[in-house]
């Protein structure tokens, strides 16, 4: 077999193959997305402190800062939630790794 032939003979199938393609990525299911860790603070309490809870996060080791209030490190449950009670009114993040999630909620 020449190969003009042989060329002619596979440019059906690879015709096909660039037409088949897209639709079987198409039909392919998506990756499952990984949620996005949140962080709220609670409304202000009678002795002037709030509850931080959150969720989204891995297992783990966290840490919790603040510019004005006492943070430090903490372990994020199997669940990936926490929950704090009864800390200093101010504006927290939750740190792991290179990932930063600031809590939201905060009451001035």
């Amino acid at each position: 077999m020449n190969r003009t032939t042989r060329l002619s003979a596979l440019a059906p199938f690879v015709a096909a193959a660039f037409l088949v393609a897209p639709a079987a990525l198409a039909w392919a299911p998506a990756a499952a997305a990984v949620p996005a860790a949140t962080c709220s603070i609670s409304g202000v309490l009678d002795n002037g402190k709030v509850h931080l809870s959150g969720g989204g996060f891995t297992p783990g080791p966290a840490f919790l800062s603040s510019p004005t209030a006492a943070g430090g490190q903490f372990t994020i449950g199997q669940d990936g939630g926490f929950q704090m009670l009864n800390v200093e009114n101010a504006k927290y993040s939750v740190s792991q790794g290179n990932e930063h999630t600031q809590c939201s909620g905060f009451v001035e």
